[in-house]
């Protein structure tokens, strides 16, 4: 059986974390992705730490984790023959993912309105900080940026922290994440419009909308109420957060009254159901320094998973906050699944997150670890395009292109 990708070529001219992770999700659903890189570097997260080493060989984590299942073909798109073999491999290609600084592949002629001319089902897919779009584009959008950014000008990290405290980013990498995430899901969505229509389209992905788009909650209040949310305490919610036990902390969140009154149950205190300072959830958030001991108290007598199973069981939904340890093991998170095991040849064994959705009717995913620098380039310069050994060695000695030693 195959992977509902299997067949689909995409070729990633793609770096850091947003397009590789895009990538990776569409790998692991069967689709062929060829990573092109920089001879004699490539993906500079190749390059940053922590690192895998074993025997003298060293390997970057980052790298491992989102490039999984993918072919490295190593090319300089920037010389005449690179740009030309470039321009034959785009003509079996049935993707094209982008990550770079806006315009500079229309700047080597090889942006989206050159490709489609010689492959018009071709799928065009640029994920940039601000967006592309022709009609579309803002003053920012020539501009470059990383995760962090996005994060800032969504709101997000406005709402992130204390009240007292500096804005803070939230966890690293989460805007390259959620937006190569939305750039899967919109590549899936042309590859099913191709279908009926019979053609390709450039697809725009912005980090900026992908973490506006996050910020549901900032937007909705604003436009509803006018109100600015600021970070801390809410002013309609309460409790909400993290809670110390014996052993750790434990995340709750009370929605409306009737979890309310099975959270006042579970710890025996029925008399704060319709208690004035608390029967509303603006009266518990005005009076959240009134009931924060109260639920501290109780929950300070008990341990994590004492206080997960008691109020899990009452209808109050809560949670261990985990650490990394936590989840390596779990019992949930081995029952899902939810890390795989990939062996690198040089460096060992080692766990990564999966995707985060599984098909009952798909395979498994395989789990080939990321490749090695060039590992593919002698593979699709023969079998793809039909270059003979002569000719990949001339490529070579022009350092056109690069191979795994």
């Amino acid at each position: 059986m195959d992977r509902p990708l299997t067949g689909i070529r995409i070729v990633a001219l793609e770096q850091y974390m947003a397009g590789p992770y895009c990538t990776m999700l569409l790998a692991d659903a069967g689709a062929e992705v060829i990573k092109i890189e920089r001879p004699g570097s490539g993906d500079p997260r190749r390059s940053i730490p922590p690192f895998a080493e074993k025997d003298g060989t060293r390997k970057a984590g980052g790298f491992m984790a989102y490039n999984r299942n993918k072919k490295s073909f190593c090319l300089d798109v920037q010389r005449k023959e690179g740009k030309t073999i470039y321009l034959n491999l785009i003509k079996s290609a049935d993707v094209v993912v982008e990550n770079l600084r806006p315009g500079s592949t229309d700047k080597l002629g090889i942006g989206y309105k050159d490709l489609k001319v010689i492959n018009p089902k071709l799928i065009y897919a640029a994920i940039s900080g601000f967006g592309r779009l022709e009609g579309y584009k803002g003053p920012d959008s020539d501009r470059p940026a990383f995760d962090i950014v996005a994060e800032a000008m969504s709101g997000i990290m406005h709402l992130v922290g204390f009240e007292d405290k500096p804005p803070s980013w939230t966890i690293y990498g989460m805007a390259d994440v959620y937006t190569g995430l939305c750039t899967s899901y919109a590549i899936t969505q042309a590859l099913f419009q191709r279908v009926k229509t019979g053609k390709g389209q450039f697809v725009d992905s912005a980090m900026l909308d992908a973490m506006i788009s996050l910020n549901e909650r900032m937007v909705m209040l604003y436009t509803m109420t006018g109100e600015e949310p600021h970070r801390g305490r809410l002013k309609h919610l309460y409790p909400r957060g993290a809670f110390k036990c014996k052993n750790g902390y434990l995340a709750m969140n009370v929605p409306d009254d009737l979890v309310w009154s099975r959270l006042c149950k579970s710890i025996g205190r029925d008399d704060l159901i319709d208690n004035v300072k608390s029967k509303t959830g603006t009266a518990r958030a005005a009076n959240s320094d009134f009931l924060g001991p109260i639920i501290e108290e109780w929950l300070s007598k008990k341990t994590r998973d004492e206080a997960e199973k008691i109020l899990n069981e009452n209808g109050v939904p809560v949670g261990s906050v985990y650490t990394a340890k936590d989840i390596f093991e779990s019992e949930q998170v081995k029952a899902r699944r939810s890390l795989i095991e990939i062996e690198d040849p040089d460096v060992g064994k080692y766990q990564f997150a999966r995707g985060p959705v599984m098909l009952s009717g798909a395979p498994q995913i395989e789990t080939n670890p990321a490749p090695d620098l060039g590992q593919h380039t002698h593979e699709i310069l023969s079998s793809i395009l039909g270059y003979s050994d002569k000719q990949i060695h001339e490529l070579i000695n022009s350092n056109t292109i690069g191979i795994k030693p």
